[in-house]
């Protein structure tokens, strides 16, 4: 699996989308697009990434363009996991 269905995968048991993930691309908008992702479940999604990817977050990295498109955010743990 790569980097991005992985992400997908955590977006999807996060958000409880049931599968919708599946439609996704790195093109899809996440903020503002998708009613579940609002500023709790961000923490929930960020908390899911990080166990996930056995990464840690800094309070900077995270903002509205982190989570604006899935490569805006895929590109973000990619940036991590080659830290």
């Amino acid at each position: 699996m790569n980097l991005q269905a992985n992400v997908l995968s955590v977006l999807d048991e996060a958000l409880a989308l049931d599968g919708r993930t599946s439609g996704f691309d790195g093109n899809t908008p996440l903020l503002g697009a998708l009613p579940e992702l609002d500023s709790m479940a961000i923490v929930t999604v960020i908390s899911a990434l990080e166990s996930r990817f056995g990464i840690m977050f800094d309070d900077d990295e995270i903002s509205g363009e982190t989570f604006a498109t899935v490569d805006s955010l895929t590109n973000l743990i990619a940036s991590k996991l080659d830290a």
